[in-house]
């Protein structure tokens, strides 16, 4: 299991999807939900939103 780099919190794969997709795809070191909502400045609605969103895309980073 993956933990969050900033807090340590156990991640699910969508959060080490969205840091792939969001910070850098190449990311060995990955984010939970708070921490990309603190480091991106917005609220996890939108990042859940966004996550819906890739998956209908076909995105394959995403569970």
């Amino acid at each position: 299991m993956s933990a969050c780099k900033n807090c340590g919190k156990t991640l699910t794969p969508n959060e080490i999807g969205l840091t792939k997709k969001l910070v850098n795809r190449g990311s060995t070191e990955f984010y939970c939900m708070d921490c990309l909502c603190e480091i991106f400045k917005c609220d996890k609605e939108l990042l859940e939103k966004k996550i819906e969103q890739f998956k209908k895309q076909g995105c394959v980073l995403f569970a």
